[in-house]
């Protein structure tokens, strides 16, 4: 898949702004603070809906305006997806896929596929696992949407489920509908779990072999799955839901005690070991960029295999953060996929023909090919 053109009105630094993409390689170069990244943030809105810099949606609305537009087209190999979302402060966006308005969000998920990759992802390993649970819930969402269905409604039962263990501790009597929530709870929960091992089992398996490649077979990349509570990874989805419940059976008056309920997918982890060690704890700042970078680059690979596709692969800056090893591995690895690059200065784009690259300045909100 490729995206064709990108059309914006009013949206962050962009009065109107219309530009025809390369399939291959794009390169938008400016100064800080010009609208680099808004670019990027548009397509990445245009895939999950949302934005990865804020959850303001008024201020992706250009100052002293009360509108704002993101329409781009996506050319699959036999089909075409005209995405449209309207921002408005006074009302909820509106987001339309081929002149259909959609009424859940879950229906935009599959229509474009976007990896992105930013100095921000070094929190994938450096940081805390809501981190990278974020992580395992974006890309498992792109290739399975009803994956962000069943995390939205386990966000919702665990939110009641809370509510209700707080009250509580004020009125015992309502302790009897607790199983309501804790059947509800585990049977969306198991269903997150058993996507999120597999999808695991995939990543790191790809993840591997890039770590082994950018590294000359120095390094072993390692990620497993760390669920809150003991379970076998190759247990059924009903045989974790079983656990589960027993889990919040066994800790219920814990849980009662602290008014939160302490186990279940919202406390899930990743561990990431090189060399069997733990590289948030024993990583140098280099060994944690290159396997930010390497489950990254894995994504591209695992979206392709589950749905027959390149994604479209936003890098937001990050050349300057590699080596020039690693930048021209990044390059030459992805060379045949559409590819969107932002930097603040004129980068080594390893000899790539003028028909198979775009190069736009970008400067106070325009944008000109050159």
């Amino acid at each position: 898949m490729h995206i064709e053109n990108i059309k914006l009105i009013n949206y962050r630094n962009y009065d109107k702004l219309q530009i025809k993409l390369n399939k291959k390689l794009n390169i938008f170069i400016g100064n800080n603070a010009q609208g680099k990244t808004n670019l990027l943030e548009s397509l990445y809105i245009c895939a999950f809906g949302k934005s990865y810099r804020t959850a303001k949606e008024k201020e992706l609305i250009k100052i002293d305006k009360d509108k704002a537009y993101i329409g781009i087209n996506v050319r699959w190999d036999f089909i075409d997806k005209f995405i449209e979302i309207k921002f408005e402060k006074k009302r909820p966006k509106r987001i339309r896929i081929n002149k259909i308005e959609i009424d859940r969000m879950s229906d935009l998920f599959g229509n474009l596929n976007v990896v992105l990759f930013s100095p921000e992802d070094l929190k994938l390993v450096k940081e805390g696992p809501s981190n990278r649970r974020e992580f395992l819930d974006t890309e498992i969402s792109q290739i399975k949407p009803k994956y962000r269905y069943n995390i939205n409604r386990y966000s919702k039962i665990l939110k009641q489920r809370n509510n209700l263990l707080k009250s509580v501790q004020i009125n015992n009597n309502k302790l009897k509908t607790i199983e309501v929530w804790d059947m509800q709870l585990a049977d969306v929960g198991s269903e997150i779990i058993k996507e999120r091992i597999e999808f695991i089992e995939k990543i790191s398996k790809i993840s591997k072999k890039i770590h082994k490649n950018i590294t000359d077979g120095i390094e072993e990349l390692e990620l497993k799955y760390m669920p809150s509570f003991n379970i076998d990874c190759e247990l059924s989805k009903k045989e974790i839901k079983e656990t589960f419940i027993k889990v919040l059976n066994k800790n219920l008056s814990k849980d009662i005690e602290k008014g939160t309920t302490e186990f279940g997918p919202h406390r899930d982890d990743i561990k990431i070991n090189i060399n069997g060690l733990d590289v948030k704890t024993f990583g140098s700042q280099g060994q944690q960029r290159t396997a930010a970078l390497s489950m990254k680059l894995a994504e591209v690979e695992l979206v392709k295999s589950e749905i027959g596709e390149y994604p479209v692969l936003l890098l937001d800056d990050v050349l300057s953060e590699l080596d020039l090893k690693r930048r021209k591995f990044l390059l030459s690895a992805f060379k045949d996929i559409q590819t969107i690059i932002t930097s603040t200065e004129d980068i080594d784009v390893l000899n790539i023909s003028k028909e198979d690259k775009k190069v736009f300045y970008v400067s106070k909100g325009n944008i000109v090919n050159v």
